[in-house]
């Protein structure tokens, strides 16, 4: 701890944070080295659902920074989503450990610490995990959403997108894998083909590319994310009854292979709270905060209606009281109509070994107000736990500049043993709601019972009461065959179970479900 006096470009930096409103604590201002512990760098808590962006080298300490954030959060409130990719997050719920290295952290930066832990659930993607299951039907997931994860093309996207029209109007749910590898697999048939004639095609080009897509999905384990009984993300919005957020983490270790797959996930979660929650405005403190981890996965690849939609999502779920902060290694991972919407941003050290490197600090440097540190060099100097940090002030305006050295999180900073993250999740009044998966009637069922009419029974000549069998009738086309509309609808509307659900699901059905920006549909309770 220093003390000299404090330097005068250390008070003017320090002003810019002297926040009068409820705010977090981040660290300290860091000059030449030197941490001066009475100029304290911190986030208003009002400005969080303005977003925000931690990025960083490997090694520099971003997941640290996430849980420190996370668990001052909980503290005052706020509920926290973090989504777990290495598998060293859950310690969040458990109480630090002191050591020599954190009392000497604490000291340098004025920290009065105390080890705590948080009060946290943990998830897991369709059970592949120790969490309570989180699972999604193909219908919530939406074309778009589910496009992406098959890495389809522009054209493939438009034609899966025909196949969740058709399967809307014409009552058939889309609950797991395979009721949307049947209803495709039926479209590429001449029954199906008839039936998209006023409303377009499917070719079997592209029919056979989404299904062998959807096949390797399924292969990889994967088919366990879609399906019932589907995730209700208003529980990731709770809070405790002595007033701390509840930390929500989800186990992403099991899926690491798969990273296109749990990126979207996470964006399917933001839409669906999207859909889900009603417009507040600026509130004191935000509803929750999501930490969105390894988010160059989320862009790699995206098609430009993908990239439309999370930008759309991020300007917007503000107004819903949700902050996102995106956690990459550079600002440059990020597209730019998005990185233009994070308000906060802590950058910690990168690297410049080579020109790819130098070009990417370059970037980074020209995305921060302008300062009086030679950010080049600062960036490349830093130690772990120390960051640049800009944030936006209560009144909405950019804080000075601030190289920070960070605090130490009071929880546990690695993950929890195996056997307590057991105990706590078979604890949660949660894991009886969403943990045995069920496969209710849907399309695969439907399509599955369809079966030409039996013909009718010869009787023997001369059978009491039966005489010869009188000539077929000429009849009517029934309403549905006027209109084009044969083979599947009419074997449907003949059924008297699917009769029962069009009545009492008709209404909510219309036309289409409707679909948010992502093509995720809004949730029937």
């Amino acid at each position: 701890m220093s003390s000299a006096p404090t330097p005068q470009a250390v008070r003017e930096i320090a002003d810019g944070y002297a926040f009068t409103g409820p705010a977090l604590d981040l660290g300290v201002v860091l000059l030449d080295g030197t941490a001066y512990p009475d100029a304290q760098v911190r986030i208003p808590l009002g400005v969080l659902n303005r977003h925000g962006l931690v990025a960083g080298a490997t090694g520099t300490g971003k997941t640290k920074t996430l849980q420190l954030i996370a668990e001052q959060l909980s503290g005052q409130g706020v509920p926290v989503f973090l989504a777990d990719i290495k598998g060293d997050v859950s310690g969040v719920a458990a109480p630090g450990v002191p050591s020599e290295r954190t009392g000497a952290r604490a000291a340098e930066v004025g920290q009065q610490w105390t080890a705590r832990g948080c009060p946290a659930e943990f998830y897991s993607l369709g059970g592949q995990g120790e969490g309570i299951p989180v699972r999604a039907t193909v219908t919530s997931f939406g074309p778009l959403l589910l496009s992406k994860v098959l890495d389809l093309n522009e054209t493939q996207e438009s034609s899966l997108g025909l196949v969740f029209h058709y399967a809307d109007g014409k009552g058939l749910e889309l609950y797991d894998l395979k009721d949307l590898t049947a209803v495709i697999a039926f479209l590429a048939s001449p029954e199906g083909k008839e039936e998209l004639r006023t409303i377009g095609g499917l070719s079997a080009a592209t029919a056979g590319v989404i299904l062998r897509a959807l096949t390797v999905l399924e292969n990889e384990g994967a088919g366990a994310f879609f399906g019932e009984p589907e995730f209700d993300t208003a529980e990731l919005l709770r809070t405790t009854p002595e007033g701390g957020g509840v930390v929500s983490v989800l186990e992403l270790p099991a899926v690491q292979d798969r990273p296109r797959l749990f990126s979207t996930f996470l964006m399917w979660l933001l839409a669906d709270l999207y859909q889900e929650l009603p417009e507040v405005g600026d509130l004191d403190k935000p509803k929750l905060v999501f930490f969105f981890d390894e988010a160059h996965l989320l862009f790699k690849g995206a098609s430009k209606a993908f990239l439309e939609a999370i930008t759309q999502t991020v300007r917007l779920i503000r107004s819903k009281g949700i902050g996102i902060f995106f956690v990459t290694q550079t600002p440059r991972d990020v597209p730019s109509d998005v990185l233009a919407q994070l308000g906060n941003r802590v950058q910690h050290a990168l690297r410049a070994f080579t020109p790819d490197d130098a070009k990417a600090l370059k970037a980074t440097v020209s995305t921060f107000p302008r300062s009086s540190y030679d950010l080049g060099a600062v960036l490349t100097s830093l130690g772990t736990g120390e960051a640049v940090v800009t944030v936006l002030s209560e009144k909405g305006a950019p804080t000075p500049v601030a190289a920070t050295r960070l605090r130490a999180p009071q929880s546990l900073m690695g993950p929890i043993e195996a056997g307590a993250l057991r105990a706590v999740v078979d604890a949660s009044a949660l894991t009886a709601r969403y943990r045995d998966a069920i496969d209710r009637e849907s399309a695969y069922e439907k399509l599955a019972a369809r079966a030409p009419r039996p013909e009718a029974v010869p009787t023997e000549p001369g059978t009491p009461g039966q005489g010869p069998e009188p000539a077929p009738e000429r009849r009517e086309p029934r309403p549905a065959e006027k209109e084009g509309v044969g083979g599947l609808l009419g074997s449907l509307l003949s059924n008297p179970t699917v009769k029962t659900f069009a009545r009492s699901a008709g209404r909510q059905l219309g036309q289409e479900i409707s679909r948010s920006l992502f093509g995720t549909s809004k949730r029937r309770r």
